[in-house]
């Protein structure tokens, strides 16, 4: 649609996104304007389409525009995947849902982010050879599918195919019919590899693969790819937002609470490292000093004394004294005074009776560490490696003889980047669905060190040697990250629900707002240019070229 406005054109054209999650690329492509000899050109959102519910009601939260509950699945995948038969109330979607999705208009350009699951390195290869991960992963050719027949009045302009880089090698076969399938509709496709992080100028690195399928008979233009951007640090990212757990931030914005072990391990951790840092640690190096912030916490008040002033949050680890000496020792009624008393070997016992351990002293400090004779010598002994066995006995337990070895080959294996602690300087890991410190490098090492706070459950903070608090990063730095906006309607961002997990999922999956804007940028231009016939050069990479011009593709055979 192309109308004139005083001397500009205002030119606009159409996008229609499937599996559009809680809509982050269209938030992006909404944003995309390019000016271009005398137009002005944008995207008008027709409408997103995705199976969750609330990633429906955060895509119209978010992006203003209609978000459409369908499940993709056909019957047969739908079982696989669900592992039961659908409700009497589900049916297979078809092209017709589609168009009536849009209203009857016709999309320009088609963008997909399917589940990207089942091509994840997250999911081990057994795994993802399951029936129902597979079933996941054909919902890719099943959208494509039902779009092209919808529109094949009028089909669109552009298909873009966002997904991770393995579907390179997992989804090989599944590329192959995507392939072959366009191009029987008359497209021309490519598909690469990319980093999101380089193109959009984010705070982290984000490898991502993208099939590019452009119609020759609307687009004869070449489109390029987006010019590279310097990747920034995730600290000029986060320096935007509040220290963690400032209530003007929202539910977002709560730091994790971490096991105090986890917070020690964190801090022992170098910026820039990850837990295989902790196996290089020698524990006589470190002493953990605590230094509550504040005076008075655990502070116990001496019962001769005055007490502490009476403050509202008053708990025996908050700012002010809130526990007391009492030296009224009165067993509790129906209680024996010497309740899990041990006695010493030296001193008298206390009274016999039929009572339980933990109801009177019947328990005894012995000294002597020999054992009778019908007790084995070896009783949870672990044998050293260089060493010899001790007889091999019936026995089957530690417990009842030596079968316990110290093992010099085990090791600890988590995933790459579990426990990562991100310098303030460098840009993010990517950020992924499952995006907590045992998934990944979700932890930062921030020098803002806070001040006192007032928060009924602060966390630990342990300053590190390099001067920073290596924390976990917040639900909401993690949007920011993606670079999701920090308020929306004047508020802070707030998704569906009241889940953390669900929240990290659905930022992770997303495509980054600005990553979808520089893609949609360099659409417009093609629209653009191909609108007025014209042939256009660039410094940059070409994405896909005019038909006859296959230089800059991978060979089909590769995808």
């Amino acid at each position: 649609m192309i109308t004139k406005s005083f001397e500009v054109q205002q030119c606009q054209w159409k996008v229609l996104q499937l599996f559009s999650g809680s809509g982050g690329a269209t938030l992006g492509f909404q944003r995309a304007k390019v000016n271009w000899r005398g137009m002005q050109g944008s995207f008008k959102t027709l409408a997103g389409i995705d199976v969750d519910p609330r990633a429906c009601e955060n895509y119209e939260y978010l992006t203003g525009s209609k978000a459409v509950c369908m499940d993709l699945f056909d019957k047969r995948d739908y079982v696989a995947f669900h592992g039961h038969e659908p409700l009497s109330n589900w049916h297979e979607a078809n092209p017709e849902d589609l168009i009536k999705t849009t209203n009857g208009e016709y999309p320009d350009l088609v963008f997909l982010s399917p589940p990207c699951k089942g091509f994840s390195a997250l999911l081990s290869q057994k795994t993802s050879e399951t029936e129902r991960y597979q079933a996941l992963n054909r919902l890719v050719v099943r959208g494509i599918f039902l779009t092209l027949e919808a529109f094949k009045d009028d089909l669109p302009a552009f298909f873009f195919l966002e997904n991770v880089p393995r579907i390179l090698t997992r989804g090989k076969k599944l590329l192959h019919t995507i392939t072959r399938m366009l191009e029987s509709y008359g497209y021309v496709v490519n598909g690469r590899s990319h980093d999101l992080g380089e193109i959009a100028g984010l705070a982290q690195h984000r490898k991502r693969y993208l099939l590019v399928a452009r119609n020759p008979r609307k687009i004869s233009t070449f489109l390029y790819q987006p010019p590279k951007q310097r990747i920034k640090s995730i600290g000029e990212i986060l320096a935007k937002v509040p220290l963690p757990d400032d209530l003007a931030s929202g539910p977002l914005h709560r730091l994790p609470r971490l096991q105090w072990k986890t917070w020690v391990r964190l801090a022992l951790i170098p910026a820039g490292g990850d837990w295989r840092d902790l196996e290089e640690i020698a524990p006589e190096q470190y002493r953990l000093e605590y230094v509550p912030r504040g005076s008075g916490p655990f502070g116990v008040l001496d019962w001769e004394g005055p007490a502490a002033t009476v403050i509202g949050k008053a708990s025996v680890k908050g700012s002010n004294a809130a526990a007391i000496a009492d030296p009224r020792l009165k067993p509790r009624e129906g209680r024996h005074a010497c309740v899990y008393q041990v006695v010493e070997w030296d001193e008298p016992a206390k009274t016999v009776t039929g009572t339980r351990f933990g109801s009177g002293a019947s328990a005894i400090s012995d000294p002597r560490t020999g054992f009778k004779d019908n007790t084995h010598h070896i009783v949870y002994k672990v044998n050293k490696w260089g060493d010899e066995a001790n007889t091999v006995t019936g026995a089957y337990r530690p417990n009842n003889g030596a079968m316990s070895i110290e093992d010099p080959r085990m090791s600890c294996s988590p995933r790459s980047g579990t426990m990562g602690v991100t310098s303030w300087n460098e840009p993010a890991k990517t950020v992924i669905g499952a995006g907590d410190i045992h998934a990944g490098s979700a932890a930062i090492a921030d020098p803002r060190i806070p001040k006192d706070n007032e928060t009924l459950d602060p966390p630990p903070i342990i300053i590190s040697l390099d001067g920073t608090w290596h924390r976990p990063l917040t639900t909401l730095e993690l949007a920011a990250i993606q670079g999701l906006p920090l308020m929306v309607n004047g508020k802070p961002l707030q998704f569906s629900g009241n889940s953390d997990a669900v929240w990290r999922e659905q930022i992770g999956n997303m495509v980054p707002p600005d990553a979808g804007q520089v893609m949609a940028e360099q659409a417009l231009y093609a629209f653009m240019a191909s609108a007025e016939g014209v042939w256009t050069m660039a410094a940059e990479g070409i994405w896909v070229a005019p038909e006859g011009d296959m230089h800059d593709h991978e060979p089909l055979n590769q995808l």
